[in-house]
């Protein structure tokens, strides 16, 4: 392969983009549009402009080929869906008679439909809604969105790329459909769906699309010979069309492994691959194949998943090794830059020192540009950008930020026994149960209540100086007292204090943390309309003071039943936050672990009685690959039980898990040693429950009846119903009821009523056990 010709080529893009606009424009038209303060036309307007200025800024940034089809109203996956025809047989009626109205009832469900499933993308902290699939689905092209936003673009004079998920990704993600077999494996169903893919490809085609990309991320996981010779047949029949624009095969979030011989020999005209933390074992996968001959290599060699500045030197030596490859190589960051925030500039409380060190997406796509540069014309000219990264590399390296000696000392120090409950469970059990006195089937919550426009308000009225402390915090009073009140009227036994203070289960934690980073704009979408702004993990974690124990005691001074504290596990501060990329995950864990071990031994002192301890993010950062699990699982678990394990064995310590898969990380929820643990169920039809069941787990659960995602109040008997599914699988001396999540992003209306039908629900299944 002729290097220089290569390299000569180079050309700089992404595969996706921020959706929300630099003030969530989208969030919040959206939203308007729900509750019926904006027109369908004024939302898709908002959209046509959001879409417009960021491919405009892609452009004038120095992008040579931008994407389309990846802005959406809620998910990419659902928006594959519609483009496929897969539409469940319950939601046809509603999209047939509007189309927008029934795209938001499938992802969110009404009061009398419920919505699709919806889990974590991959290992990131973006939700998709899975598809439902079965014998007799029926795949038909719909590719009016997809065509139609390529024409936007085209329409500006602009270069670009249609993006679409992969068929074989696609299939890979789906589940079966309700009332379908179990075993059902949705890949039989490739024949019907490759069809539906050569249309819409040929209508980009005619549309004017020159490149399509087909993201096959699904890839990256441990596939079986007979998966494997899926995606080769996949490839084989789409490369064969004809009529069809030039095709990009894309992988990302980790290394390719054994697909990438099956796509370097798919008649296919290019590869994109992540070069990031994947970069050794994708380069010598490379090699091993001989290269690409007669392909176009995309790069991703820009982290599209972090937001610390590139070292431009290291990817360009990447790059240059990778001339040699590929008759053709680009630039772009390792996935779509939908999980960073959009500008690091408008970030005006991190010290500029500080700020140099980041790069959120206008930063990175800047870094793109450059390395595309760089690559094409020589280090010559980009002389100042390499010289500006070298210098924010060694400030970082050397800041006092980045390094505590008294933090690393005493994480140096964690022995055996810092994660080892006193006792073991069936002896801590019966402590618990004459301590707390709760009834069979206990009812509590996971810990937030709704946060009101009020509250809201209040936060922000605080932050400009036109409430004092003191205002603010006789009105979070109030709200605890009310959030208290409902509770025991409601009936609940084990309460919370709603966390009516906090802003964030992430960001709250952080920002009392030392080591920690907090922006003001860096939003980033989590699914749907709702956005988080992760912190910054930039250096040594430690605790200054109490973090939760003052609104707790509160709460608890107010009720004579148990009042949990709520805490947001060492796992899930470092999965929702920006990780640093300068020392190992288990070292920053165990960090986090044990400024959290102060807190919830200051709970205790307190006098609270139980303790729960979130760790949503326990399987949504499982390694992709399997050989990489064992190591990630024990550094998890130990960091979990080093936070929870130096309390009375009277003390009932609980967890929290969401929207996930969990089967393959029951031995991994059994290691964390916690006395009731509370899952994601309802949609899922208390699935976790069985899992949990057929694994033997020997402590308490709470798989949800309440699918808090959705605006939709559950009945009693519904609820109760699926309590007895639950049932099925866990005896009741060990059954807890509860709703999936936290109630932050629901109405106080609707959190009222699905809370009394799940008391209601109890009570009536506790009134069949007795009599039974």
């Amino acid at each position: 392969m002729n290097t220089k010709s290569a390299a000569a080529a180079a050309r700089a893009t992404v595969y996706g983009y921020p959706r929300q606009g630099p003030d969530r424009e989208l969030k919040k038209s959206i939203e308007g549009y729900w509750k019926g303060r904006v027109t369908a036309d004024a939302l898709r307007a908002t959209a046509a402009e959001l879409r417009r200025s960021a491919w405009q800024q892609l452009a004038g940034a120095g992008l040579d080929e931008v994407p389309t089809g990846d802005f959406s109203y809620y998910d990419h996956v659902l928006d594959t869906t519609v483009m496929v025809g897969a539409i469940p047989y319950r939601h046809r009626d509603a999209v047939a008679a509007d189309p927008l109205d029934g795209y938001f009832a499938m992802a969110r469900g009404t009061q009398d439909v419920a919505p699709l499933e919806m889990t974590k993308w991959f290992d990131t902290n973006y939700h998709y809604l899975v598809p439902e699939l079965g014998p007799d689905t029926v795949f038909t092209a719909d590719s009016a969105k997809q065509v139609a936003e390529l024409k936007e673009a085209l329409a500006l004079g602009l270069t670009a790329r249609p993006v679409l998920v992969g068929p074989v990704t696609y299939l890979l993600l789906a589940k079966p459909a309700p009332g379908v077999a179990a075993d059902f494996d949705p890949l039989t169903l490739l024949d019907r769906l490759l069809p539906v893919y050569a249309e819409v490809l040929a209508d980009l085609r005619a549309a004017g699309a020159e490149w399509a990309q087909l993201d096959e991320p699904a890839l990256v996981q441990d596939r079986t010979p007979a998966e494997l010779d899926t995606a080769a047949r996949a490839y084989r029949e789409l490369g064969a069309l004809t009529d069809r624009p030039k095709l990009l095969v894309a992988s990302y979030f980790d290394r390719l492994g054994d697909a990438l011989p099956v796509l370097a020999k798919a008649p296919v005209e290019g590869l994109a691959l992540d070069f990031t933390e994947s970069a050794a074992a994708n380069l010598e996968a490379l090699a091993a194949v001989g290269g690409l001959q007669g392909k176009r290599l995309v790069a991703g060699v820009v982290n599209g998943r972090n937001i610390w500045a590139n070292d431009l030197e290291k990817s360009l030596a990447t790059l240059g090794t990778l001339l040699g490859l590929a008759d053709r190589v680009d630039v772009s960051a390792s996935c779509s830059l939908l999980h960073v925030p959009l500008d690091a500039a408008a970030e005006r409380d991190i010290a500029p020192q500080v700020l140099r060190w980041l790069a959120f997406a206008r930063q990175k796509t800047a870094e793109i540009v450059t390395l595309a540069k760089g690559l094409s014309h020589g280090t010559g000219a980009i002389t100042a950008q390499l010289a500006a990264t070298r210098a924010a590399l060694a400030s970082r390296a050397n800041s006092p930020i980045t390094h505590n000696p008294d933090v690393r000392a005493r994480t140096g120090a964690i022995g055996e026994s810092d994660a080892r409950r006193s006792q073991p469970y069936a002896e801590r059990t019966s402590a618990q149960r004459a301590h707390l006195r709760l009834p069979l089937l206990p009812t509590t919550t996971i810990g937030s209540f709704p946060q009101t426009g009020e509250l809201r308000t209040a936060r922000a009225d605080l932050r400009a100086g036109r409430i004092d402390t003191a205002g603010y915090e006789e009105r979070i009073k109030a709200e605890i007292q009310e959030v208290l009140a409902f509770q025991e009227k409601a009936g609940l036994d084990v309460l919370v204090h709603g966390e009516a203070e906090r802003n964030d289960m992430v960001q709250y934690f952080a920002e009392q943390l030392t080591g920690y980073l907090a922006t003001q704009h860096g939003w980033v979408q989590s699914y749907g309309t709702r956005y988080v702004r992760p912190p910054i993990l930039a250096g040594d974690i430690s605790r200054a003071e109490p973090m939760t124990v003052r609104w707790t005691a509160y709460a608890q001074s107010l009720t004579d039943r148990p009042v949990k504290g709520m805490l947001t596990g060492p796992v899930t501060m470092l999965a929702w936050s920006f990780v640093r990329d300068d020392q190992p995950l288990g070292d920053t864990a165990r960090q986090v672990a044990l400024a959290l071990r102060d807190e919830v031994g200051d709970l205790e002192a307190a006098g609270t009685s139980v303790i729960q301890v979130d760790e949503p993010a326990l399987r949504e950062t499982l390694p992709l690959r399997g050989a990489d699990r064992p190591a990630y699982l024990a550094w998890a678990t130990e960091a979990f039980r080093i936070t929870t394990s130096g309390v009375r064995p009277d003390t009932q310590i609980h967890t929290h898990m969401c929207y996930a898969e969990f089967g393959d990380i029951v031995q991994a929820i059994d290691d964390l040693d916690a006395d009731v643990i509370s899952l994601e169920a309802a949609r899922s039809h208390m699935q976790v429950a069985r899992e949990l069941a057929a694994h033997g787990y020997p402590r308490e659960a709470g798989p949800g009846v309440y699918d808090i995602h959705s605006p939709r109040v559950p009945s009693p008997e519904e609820a109760a119903e699926l309590l007895r599914t639950g049932l099925k699988a866990i005896p009741a001396e060990r059954l807890w009821v509860n709703p999936d999540c936290g109630l932050k992003t629901r109405g106080w209306p609707e959190t009222r009523a699905s809370l009394e039908s799940l008391v209601a629900a109890a009570r009536t299944v506790r009134g069949e056990l007795s009599a039974s």
